[in-house]
């Protein structure tokens, strides 16, 4: 059986040739590996079979996994630190949810912190494996996880509409994994860059902030401590410009490693400076949170 031979790109090593059988309606892909320059019309070309489509798979697994230990970290990092809140309650010092920040004296709720340090460290890691429509839904994982270890450990009873709401969240998560799109390739802060200067985009992001903006310096204070939507809604919406930041700053690190000066462009500090305010707002409002309300609201 003949098989028609397609070259791609130049003739030279690291290329590839793609070899395709009609009769069986069979495609191979290999890469070149060593070439022969030949006088006339013909090369002795080496091949062998391309792995780059089976590491493409290694690497959706490898951020899956990640993203799915990073939950289960955040999910314990959250019991952790309602602990250090209680003991800083029966202290009697001044409350999280009152503006206090005895907590920082107490061993747990470090103990918290840096367990959601590592498990924000894996995330991390995993938006450079998976696409961020995969991970990002992965996140609910640690709602679920918070909410059976407290009904634990901090003997809180999960309703019947909590139950409910874990359940739909799991739910949404796995759907938006199976029908997630194919995220549009970015290799560079240049690319970057042009998408944040989509007018979409945007758009998006002045919505968002006005209403984080809003929500921090009208509503909470005025209904903070008695709706748990307001300090949650905050945590959730400043987390966009948080997920967005860590997939530039992936791709900054990538490239600076492959030899590119990415430490000199701007754009690389303005996302090091959005992530440092996104991750420092959600942990002052998720404190507050946490001590007021049910650990697994």
């Amino acid at each position: 059986m003949e098989a028609a031979v397609r070259g791609n790109g130049s003739c030279a090593q690291g290329g590839s040739v793609s070899l395709v059988w009609p009769e069986s309606a069979c495609r191979a892909v290999c890469r070149i590996v060593s070439v022969e320059q030949l006088w006339g019309q013909n090369a002795s070309v080496s091949a062998e079979p391309m792995r780059g489509e089976h590491w493409g798979h290694q690497q959706f697994y490898v951020g899956l996994s990640l993203a799915i230990m990073s939950s289960v970290l955040i999910g314990i990092s959250i019991i952790l630190k309602k602990k250090g809140l209680l003991r800083l309650a029966e202290l009697g010092g001044t409350r999280a949810g009152d503006g206090g920040h005895g907590y920082l004296r107490d061993w747990m709720w470090w103990a918290g912190l840096l367990t959601m340090g590592g498990g924000e460290a894996m995330n991390f890691a995993a938006y450079a494996f998976a696409p961020a429509t995969v991970v990002t839904p992965l996140g609910a994982l640690s709602v679920l996880v918070s909410a059976v270890l407290a009904s634990y450990i901090l003997a809180e009873r999960l309703n019947v509409l909590g139950k409910v709401g874990c359940t739909l969240s799991i739910l949404g998560s796995t759907v938006m994994i199976i029908h997630s799109p194919q995220e549009e390739e970015v290799r560079s802060l240049e690319d970057i860059a042009l998408k944040l200067q989509d007018p979409g985009f945007l758009v998006f992001a002045s919505i968002l902030l006005l209403t984080v903006l809003i929500l921090i310096f009208y509503v909470a204070p005025r209904s903070g401590q008695t709706n748990v939507l307001i300090y949650i809604a905050i945590c959730s919406l400043i987390g966009a410009f948080s997920v967005s930041s860590v997939k530039g700053i992936n791709i900054a690190i990538y490239t600076c490693l492959a030899g590119q000066p990415t430490y000199r462009h701007p754009l690389t500090w303005i996302l090091v400076a959005s992530l440092l305010t996104s991750i420092i707002t959600q942990v002052n409002y998720l404190n507050k949170s946490l001590d007021l309300f049910n650990t697994s609201l």
